[in-house]
């Protein structure tokens, strides 16, 4: 019965067994040997050893009692690795010889998928480690079993810190989604929380990691929000700063029948056609912009693009590298592959500079080469590109006392103005006041959805007696306050619904009622005006206004919008 009991063990194990006595005949041959060897147990037993494995060397252990350990071995078309042994009795003395062995190829097989894993492992860790969004990986239990250094980046939470520690250990405010997601096996996105000592303010996506229908655990990966936040107010910056656009107005759109305005539209209709540069000058406010929209328009060049830069409002450095681009690595944080500029964007169209007296003395340089040799050099590169551009530049500063200051190069100005263009402000044009008010109240309308369709005169007269520094951007602004104010059922603007302006004349009866307005909009009035008063002393110089001021000029073009002044 025991022997019964030994004969099935041997034959249930996956390897194959061959045991000799001190006749060197076989007295074991598992099943497992049969398969490898290809002869039954019933035609072995029994059998010299040398007759049924030809190489067989468990005569050898025999006489020798050395046992011989992962020895290869060949067994016809395939390789065993074999361990041969001395059996022993009770008194040592030597009974016998085991020989215990098993296809090598199996072993091989085992040994590549093992490779394999490990390569597979390392891949994998290293392209966890590249990545740039914060990976966390915990358990079926809830504990951290992997992050990278983008997550150490993020939380600023080391390794010992998180691995092996529960879920919770990172979170600064909300719930776990590892937790989450453990308990539920549904992946969640996008949601909000806080992480890590300095309570970061982060995105998670997470999701259950399954194996064969088992839950082996969860992966999230964490994005920065603030990260986001910020290249969002960047974008939503630069779309402001500079805006690409198709020029929308022509010189049918610019709006007064004096003989002033109707001179300097006829001037701008005759440099349209021509390649020549044009400088556009006025106060802020006259429409210098739509001017260039215009010339465009009325261009050869009108179905090419129409590029929009104020440069006041962008630093020179990165100015340099929007308006003429950049090559790869040029400079820290450089995109891949480099940045086409403005200039070349705008090829075959026009290019709008506005504010060009703010620029700084080295770009002044680069530009004059654009306007000398056509040609532009991007920002690290040495090899220039060739553009066919048409610039129309605009400013309110006296460009002639900057040149004599040494703030603006002569020779730069002298290639800006070969067509200058003076518009002339609002206070010197009073007969095209009249025509704006209704042209600017049927665009209020269509925004507001108004119908205000007069003036008193008492209104108007008002209106008149202002001398307009911010001149037709002011003018819109007025209208568009006193439409506010007026009830859904008004169609005429009366005196009482225009703003206060500034310096009213000696004598005017203009009548204010208090009651109807708050102190921030007394507040307002009263900074805009000012505003209005300073940029004026400045001749519309931003730069010279925000000292004055002592407000930052970046705290100056904020105000500046919120009251629409240009």
């Amino acid at each position: 019965m025991l022997k019964k009991g030994i004969n099935s063990i041997l034959d249930s194990t996956h390897d194959a067994m061959v045991v000799i006595d001190l006749d060197e005949k076989i007295v074991i041959f598992n099943t497992a040997a049969e398969k490898l060897i290809g002869k039954p147990a019933s035609l072995v037993l029994g059998q010299p050893v040398i007759d049924v494995i030809k190489n067989t060397r468990l005569p050898e252990i025999l006489k020798t009692g050395i046992p011989e350990i992962n020895q290869q071995q060949n067994l016809g078309e395939i390789t065993i690795i074999t361990n041969r042994v001395p059996v022993l009795d009770d008194k040592g003395e030597i009974i016998g010889a085991a020989a215990v062995f098993r296809d090598i190829s199996e072993i091989k097989q085992l040994a590549e998928k093992i490779t394999n894993l490990q390569q597979i492992q390392s891949l994998l860790e290293a392209i966890i480690n590249s990545t740039q969004d914060a990976i966390s990986v915990v358990d079926e239990n809830g504990y951290g079993i992997l992050i990278n250094p983008a997550y150490t980046k993020l939380t600023g939470l080391t390794e010992d810190e998180v691995l092996h520690k529960p879920a919770t250990v990172d979170i600064a405010e909300g719930e776990s989604m590892h937790l989450h997601v453990l308990k539920t096996r549904k992946p969640v996105k996008g949601v909000v929380m806080k992480v890590g000592p300095n309570r970061k303010e982060v995105v998670v996506n997470v999701a259950p990691i399954e194996v064969n229908g088992q839950l082996k655990g969860c992966v999230g990966v964490i994005q920065d929000i603030s990260e986001l936040k910020k290249l969002s107010q960047e974008l939503y910056k630069a779309k402001r700063i500079i805006r690409r656009l198709e020029a929308r107005y022509n010189f049918s759109d610019i709006v007064g029948n004096s003989e002033q305005l109707r001179s300097v539209v006829e001037q701008a209709r005759r440099s349209a056609p021509t390649p020549a540069t044009v400088l556009l000058r006025g106060e802020s406010g006259t429409g210098k912009e739509m001017f260039a929209h215009a010339i465009h328009n009325a261009s050869h060049r009108i179905s090419g693009q129409f590029v929009r830069v104020n440069c006041a409002a962008i630093s020179e450095n990165l100015l340099e590298s929007e308006l003429f681009g950049y090559i790869e690595g040029a400079f820290s944080g450089a995109l891949k592959g480099g940045k086409i500029g403005l200039f070349e964007e705008a090829h075959g169209g026009t290019i709008f500079l506005d504010e060009i007296g703010e620029i700084g003395w080295n770009l002044q340089t680069k530009l004059l080469r654009v306007l000398q040799e056509k040609e532009i050099l991007r920002v690290g590169d040495t090899k220039p590109r060739n553009v066919d551009v048409r610039v129309i530049a605009a400013t309110n500063a006296d460009l002639e006392v900057l040149v004599d200051n040494k703030c603006f190069r002569q020779d730069l100005y002298y290639r800006l103005n070969v067509i200058p263009i003076l518009i002339p402000p609002l206070r010197e044009r009073q007969k095209d006041l009249y025509d704006l008010i209704f042209h600017i109240l049927q665009k209020l309308n269509r925004e507001y959805g108004r119908n205000v369709v007069n003036i008193t005169d008492d209104g108007y007269k008002h209106l008149l007696s202002y001398d307009w520094p911010g001149n037709v951007r002011e003018l819109e602004n007025v209208l568009g306050r006193a439409v506010i104010n007026m009830k859904n059922q008004e169609t005429i603007i009366e005196l009482r619904h225009l703003p206060v302006l500034n310096d009213p004349p000696a004598g005017f009866n203009l009548t204010v009622d208090v009651t109807s307005c708050s102190y921030q909009e007394h507040f307002n009035n009263w900074e805009k005006n000012l505003l209005y008063k300073i940029l004026k002393e400045c001749n519309g110089n931003k730069t010279e206004t925000a000292r004055r001021l002592e407000v930052s000029i970046r705290n100056l073009y904020y105000k500046l919008d919120k009251y629409g002044i240009r």
